[in-house]
């Protein structure tokens, strides 16, 4: 059985896409940070890690995109799991006795319009949605619901008030799976690889960022993502967090050679397989 560290507790999204990316159970290993993430893997390197990198309605991650280039740790992956929230709390309660929702921040902010219905209840943010019901469970809470997955619920024991309550229902989180190079090959074992996450600098210099991007379009390779991020300690300079599509791995390589000499510090972050994703 793979060990799959994940943020948040049993029950959270992650662990339910870990189950669905490799389509078998999974032992979690429930982290606190983001950063435990990769402590728990320096520890065991076999660990594989899962982590969101961004939402359709929240956007990304941008902390998380700065671990995953510190730890040099090769993205092995990508899944879009669909995002359903329920509503849950201590069994016999009904929704008119919850006087107290407590989520993810994040979580919190993709319920509005329900949460809106019900103007006299009390939100308060917590650290996970998993670990919210949890809690609640486990000091057995009364009045207090939980915004979390179903699945979150049926672990604790929680009775579930409502379901589907997220305002999009095209909600998707895409996660990324990453580990030691022998978990990424292992993982990639006879699978096409077309997709891959890159970061780079360029020069402070007129023009330098669209010299690359057309160097891409030069080799047929489909930008999917840019996301800019501060480089700190050097003032309205950036690095450029790049996902890429192609259908030919070859053309890819020879258009990283390409760009070398138009950028600094170039990373690969990984090249895997474009991720599926879970129905709607």
């Amino acid at each position: 059985m793979k060990k799959v560290a994940i943020q948040g507790g049993l029950g959270a999204y992650h662990g339910i896409a870990a189950e669905n990316f490799f389509e078998e159970d999974v032992e979690i290993i429930p982290c606190i940070t983001f950063k435990d993430i990769f402590s728990t893997i320096k520890k065991d390197p076999n660990t594989i890690g899962i982590m969101a990198i961004e939402n359709t309605i929240a956007g990304s991650l941008l902390a998380n995109y700065e671990l995953l280039k510190e730890s040099k740790l090769p993205i092995a992956g990508e899944y879009k799991q669909r995002i359903s929230h329920c509503i849950a709390a201590l069994p016999g309660q009904s929704i008119h006795d919850i006087k107290e929702v407590q989520s993810h921040p994040i979580a919190l902010m993709q319920c509005t319009s329900f949460l809106d219905s019900l103007p006299s209840i009390k939100v308060v943010e917590h650290e996970d949605t998993a670990l919210a019901a949890r809690d609640i469970a486990a000091k057995q809470t009364l009045s207090t619901g939980a915004i979390c997955s179903v699945r979150a619920a049926e672990i604790y024991g929680l009775d579930i008030l409502a379901r589907g309550i997220e305002t999009n229902k095209h909600n998707f989180t895409r996660f990324l799976i990453f580990g030691n190079r022998w978990i990424t090959q292992e993982i990639q074992k006879d699978e096409v690889l077309n997709k891959s996450s890159i970061v780079f600098t360029t020069p402070h210099s007129e023009g330098s960022l669209s010299k690359v991007l057309s160097v891409f379009s030069f080799y047929g390779i489909n930008m999917t993502k840019i996301q800019s991020l501060p480089i700190i300690g050097h003032e309205w300079e950036y690095q450029f967090y790049v996902d890429l599509t192609f259908p030919d791995l070859e053309r890819y390589h020879q258009s990283l050679d390409a760009i070398r000499p138009l950028t600094s510090r170039l990373q690969i972050l990984g090249e895997y397989p474009e991720g599926r994703q879970s129905e709607l």
